[in-house]
Order: structure tokens, then sequence, then C-alpha cells
């Protein structure tokens, strides 16, 4: 058995057929599972200034831009193991630049509520075994994270939950529109407008607390039943809801305060995106944004966004992210400006516009390690097949020694 990067569920059942040290046939993976474990046909090679070259003098080049730079910053994380993201926070205090990752924009907000214990939260075993009402809220599970309804949610019999989602459990999803996991929900489908998550809330607190919600008053007071029963509720937070609210997430703080009986889970969708989070957070208690002055600095303006905007960064070092493919069309100029050593086992959006290029080994095929799973619980990775690709953890501490 070996475990899937596909997403943060890091599922561990997974067996492979494996030929000529390569994955011939996944089985138990879920669509996304088996496409990582195709691994990807464009590898990345190493490159400067869009000239191929050796691995060795790639990464002499890198150390050199990180050095000459004076205001660099390192990037993305979320899809590298845990050894790599210590160093890669190592690397950042050596060099006293700021470094973030992809969850400052998408649910690092949430998740800083967890590690700062203003949640109740649980394992997604616990949600197995004794959940009985589930709420996706903003969330398209059934596409994001494709078994999470089968192995840990609705579908599978727990330990207090035998008689399954026909009797045993409710299902409930709120979201802008009517997705695969609202469709599942049969019935308990809660639409709401385009950013109205905040006024959705303060209705369902409404009702919670004994008033009369002040629109959809008979749904809302419905909703607000079945959450005030449930025995082992959870609330499975996506970026739908994260996004909508980012501006006052402590109202979501409010409304677990209500419901002593539930618990919130950020639905993280990269597969180590919460490992990079706690390994800062340990660091220097911040989950992202943080810059390396002598002492750590936690700041809006440290975040890959802002950064970009102000143009205050001139150089940006990216490893297990694809930038170039998410952010937004008004801060890539200035991206594409500077340069940038992109470290990935393959070519990248971000890879083509880099300065340097670097090849990796993909984590959880090529290489071992551990991740952090979308509920807090570190998981090993193995190794599946034979290569000759450098770690992320290695390249980073190869940097270190050039610098």
């Amino acid at each position: 058995m070996v475990t899937c990067t596909g997403c943060a569920l890091l599922c561990e059942d997974i067996e492979v057929v494996i030929e000529n040290d390569r994955i011939k046939e996944s089985r138990n993976a879920c669509r996304r599972g088996a496409a990582r474990f195709r691994c990807c046909k464009n590898r990345l090679a190493p490159s400067f200034n869009k000239m191929q070259t050796d691995i060795d003098t790639a990464i002499k080049k890198a150390a050199e831009i990180l050095k000459n730079a004076k205001s660099p910053m390192l990037f993305g994380w979320s899809n590298s193991t845990c050894e790599a993201q210590v160093k890669g926070i190592q690397l950042a205090k050596k060099l006293n630049s700021a470094i973030d990752d992809t969850s400052s924009f998408c649910q690092g907000l949430l998740i800083e509520k967890v590690l700062h214990k203003k949640f109740r939260t649980c394992s997604l075993e616990d949600v197995r075994n004794m959940a009985d009402v589930l709420v996706y809220w903003g969330s398209d599970a059934q596409d994001s994270q494709p078994r999470h309804l089968s192995r840990f949610s609705v579908f599978p019999r727990g330990e207090s939950r035998q008689r399954g989602y026909e009797e045993d459990r409710l299902a409930i999803a709120i979201d802008v529109r009517e997705s695969n996991t609202a469709k599942i929900c049969k019935g308990h489908f809660y639409r709401i407008p385009l950013k109205g998550d905040r006024e959705f809330i303060l209705a369902l607190m409404d009702a919670l607390v004994g008033k009369v919600p002040k629109y959809d008053a008979k749904r809302i007071l419905e909703l607000a039943g079945f959450m005030k029963k449930a025995e082992f509720g959870v609330i499975f937070a996506g970026i739908g809801l994260t996004y909508s609210i980012k501006e006052d997430i402590d109202i979501l703080v409010s409304l677990a305060d209500l419901l002593p009986n539930f618990h919130i889970m950020p639905m993280v969708g990269h597969y180590n995106m919460r490992g990079f989070n706690e390994a800062l957070f340990k660091e220097t208690g911040y989950v992202n944004r943080v810059k390396f002055d002598g002492k750590p600095v936690h700041d809006n303006k440290y975040a890959i966004v802002e950064a970009l905007k102000a143009k205050s960064i001139d150089a940006l070092l990216v490893m297990g992210s694809d930038p170039l493919s998410s952010l937004p069309r008004s801060v890539l100029t200035h991206l594409a400006s500077i340069p940038v050593i992109c470290i990935d086992p393959c070519v990248t959006l971000t890879s083509k516009i880099a300065a340097v290029t670097i090849p990796s080994a993909a984590s959880g095929l090529e290489c071992g390690g551990s991740a952090v799973r979308m509920d807090g619980k570190v998981i090993e990775l193995s190794k599946v097949v034979e290569n000759s690709y450098l770690t992320d953890e290695q390249i980073l501490t190869r940097l270190m020694e050039g610098l």
C-alpha cells in the first residue's frame, strides 16, 4: 500500500503495479489520485536563462540570484514534504527573506484559527465513526476531494453510525450553486447569493438563539433545527466560504460558539498545505506572510499577491506550486520581470518564465517523507519507484550551502 498525494486526504490504501521502475497501474485511487500516480510525462530539465544546463550549474546560479537579491521571497510549499518545508523556512531565515505559501489566498485564515484553538475540530476518523450531521459549506468535495464522502463522511459505516447515510447521517450543502456534492445531499441544499455567507451566518445565528431570521425564515429555521439536534456535527469549510467571509472570519468563530456539538474542518486542497502552516506556526506563531528580519515579522504585505502588486520583491523561489496558473493577471507583469527560480518535477507555466529551473523528485512517488493531512494527522509517504532526481530537501540544502 502507498499514500496518494493527489489531495489533502492523503489516502493510504492505494495499490500500485510497478513495471520497469514505472507505475503501470493504480488501484483504489480517485481520478485525481490516478492522474497523480501517472506522474508527469513532461519532465522539467535544469536550465539557466532558457538554456539547458546541468543540475549543479542550475543550483549554483539559483544560489547566486538569491544571494544578490535585496528582497527575495520563497513561495509555494503546499505540494512539498514536511522535511522540505522545514528546510525552506531555514533558508528564509538565512536569507532574511519573506516566505509565503498558497494558503495566504485560500485556507490559511481557517487553519490559523484551528491552530490557535478558536474552533473545535476533530479527525477524519472521528467523522467516520461519530458524525451524524455533515455540512459542506462552500465546498464541492465530490470534485475537489473525491473520496471524502466515500471514505470518511457520508457513505461509510462508522463505529457509532452503523446504519450509514440511509438512517444515521444527514448531509447538508450550503453553496452559491448546486454542485455535485449538493446533489448528493438530496433536498438539503441551501442556495445562497454570491458573497452572501456572512448574511446567511447572521440569520442562522438568530435562529439558533430563538430569533426569527431576517430572510428565508422557514428554511433557516429548518437548518437550525437540524444543527441543534446533532450529536456530533461537522462543518466542512471550503474556500467558497473562506473567500466570502475573509474580511470577517471571526463570524465563523461566533457561529461555532453557538454550536457546542459541532466541529470545524478546513477543506484543504493541496496535499501538504497544512504541513507548511503548522511548521511556520511552530517557528513563528504565524501560518504564512512572514519576513525574517532578525526576528519574524507578519504582515499582509508579505503575501505573494500583495508583494507582487507593490513590486517589493526582486527575486522569487517557487517550490511546490505554480503561481503563474493561479495568481491574478494584474500581478503577473512584475512576476515576469524578476528572476524566478522554479523547483518542480514537471514543466509548469511558472517554469516557462523562470530564469532557473531545477527538476526534483515527485514526493510520494520518487521520494518519501511526511505530510500533514487536512485534519492535522501526520502521514508517512513512501518512495514507490527508483530514480536519480534530487529531492526538494536535498536541493534546498545545496542552495543553502551555496550562499
